[in-house]
């Protein structure tokens, strides 16, 4: 009766044994679910390259509204180009609305790339200060698409902010003028944009050179004084000072997006505007693609160092 009895026990053990595997083989894994490191990593499906890319910037942009930046960011544009477009106000013809609009592009050759380089010089130190990075850099994502995803999340937030606050100023004067000469103020919005993802871009590369959040904050107040006050001025000089070929004029105008920016804007008005760089891009002969290019260039260009730099970075 003891032999039987220790039978049982044993075949009940067995049986305890059986639905216990049985219970651990639906049990969660230890992931969650989800893909594992390694399989993410070897991946070599692209629409899982852009899925991660898309994710990055999903949370970077959702990051960004959570902290209100897309709403000071709009307010800004709102408040300033409502405050230029009443004051500088003249009859209301076509005339009167290209005047405006060069008011404006006055404004944003100081303000936009401000705005910019403010919002994006912490993009990469400022979240490894913080532990998010090395938090997100120990996922099977690569460091290159962070840097990416990054930058794309936060040019939705900037270039939603643009259109939304100064179209605006846009709307209102739409209902004063009319149509006549709105496609310049059309165009005007276009290359503010773009104005603005190339300082975005520049704040993020030198975000990811940076060691320390207030060295990337020091890097770029000079990228933004070397751009919008110092460079225009020595490339007048230099031009009023001796006599440079069309490419080399044309080099000037390219080296910096706020002159890239100028060109469009006053080439869309005829020149009108600034007398002294209307002067200087009736002498370089830009075209509109041209300049449209260079400004893709002021966009990729600092991207595309960013992306390779953060490869090297040490956490």
């Amino acid at each position: 009766m003891t032999a039987d009895r220790r039978r049982d026990d044993r075949d009940g053990a067995s049986a305890d044994a059986e639905s216990t595997g049985d219970s651990n083989a639906v049990d969660p894994k230890p992931d969650g679910g989800y893909e594992t490191a390694a399989a993410m990593a070897h991946s070599g499906d692209s629409g899982t390259r852009f899925g991660q890319l898309f994710v990055v910037a999903e949370t970077e942009y959702r990051l960004s509204v959570r902290s209100r930046w897309a709403l000071a960011l709009t307010a800004i544009f709102a408040v300033f180009s409502l405050g230029m477009a009443t004051f500088s106000g003249s009859d209301t013809s076509p005339a009167g609305f290209e005047r405006i609009v060069a008011s404006l592009a006055a404004l944003v050759v100081y303000l936009v790339p401000l705005v910019a380089l403010a919002f994006s010089y912490d993009a990469i130190v400022g979240r490894e200060e913080s532990g998010w990075l090395q938090a997100l850099f120990s996922l099977p994502v690569s460091r290159s698409r962070v840097v990416l995803g990054t930058a794309i999340g936060r040019a939705i937030v900037l270039a939603s902010a643009t259109v939304i606050g100064f179209g605006v100023a846009g709307f209102l004067l739409l209902l004063e003028y009319g149509v006549g000469g709105f496609e310049a103020y059309v165009g005007f919005l276009l290359g503010a944009v773009g104005l603005g993802l190339a300082f975005l871009a520049i704040g993020v590369c030198l975000s990811t050179l940076a060691r320390e959040k207030t060295h990337a904050l020091g890097l770029a107040l000079l990228a933004w004084a070397w751009f919008v006050l110092v460079h225009d001025l020595l490339a007048l000089g230099v031009i009023a000072a001796f006599s440079l070929p069309d490419l080399a004029v044309s080099a000037m105008v390219l080296a910096n997006p706020t002159g890239v920016f100028r060109g469009l804007v006053l080439g869309a008005l005829g020149a009108g505007g600034d007398a002294g760089f209307a002067a200087v891009l009736a002498e370089a002969g830009l075209s509109t693609g041209t300049l449209v290019g260079a400004l893709v260039v002021w966009i990729v260009g600092p991207l595309a160092l960013a992306a390779v730099a953060v490869r090297r970075r040490r956490l």
